[in-house]
């Protein structure tokens, strides 16, 4: 089951009023992966605080062991001031991984991106995930809209998720 947004401004300006928007769409974003047995598949958005979507990916756009914010982060322009951007992302960043040196709160946290908006709380079928609390530590505002989860928890049904 997916949550429609049929509310929702085109391009809504992060914030109470368009968190929810902004996130429903990462979490759609979240469907185009390709499935795999050992990652979850996400969406993630990079908007600018005036509503305009900056860049967008999602897990394994572009190889197989790419993080949907990674590819979101590596789709920006050139000399964006991040700072009163925010990431929605429907999974909570990774703060460990295998597969690549540097995980996603790391790479958030060096862009100076200043605000991150998620659905679910990554669950440990992977890794113990503290992404949120790191992203927090660091001075960034972290908003997690659980309410979305159950649609999160559906684009992953090819886990085991228990």
């Amino acid at each position: 089951m997916t949550t429609s947004v049929p509310s929702c401004p085109e391009s809504p300006p992060p914030g109470p009023g368009g968190d929810r928007c902004w996130l429903a769409r990462a979490v759609e974003l979240g469907r185009r992966c390709p499935p795999s047995t050992t990652a979850f598949s996400v969406g993630a958005m990079i908007v600018a605080a005036d509503g305009t979507l900056l860049a967008d990916g999602y897990s394994r756009a572009e190889e197989p062991h790419d993080h949907a914010e990674e590819v979101a982060l590596r789709r920006l322009a050139a000399d964006v001031d991040l700072a009163a951007a925010t990431v929605y992302s429907s999974l909570e960043p990774c703060s460990a991984r295998a597969s690549r040196p540097r995980t996603c709160t790391e790479l958030i946290l060096a862009a100076g991106i200043g605000r991150v908006v998620f659905a679910w709380r990554e669950p440990s079928l992977f890794v113990d995930c503290d992404g949120a609390e790191r992203l927090s530590a660091a001075g960034v505002e972290v908003v997690e809209l659980p309410a979305l989860a159950t649609d999160v928890r559906a684009v992953n049904s090819h886990l085991p998720l228990g």
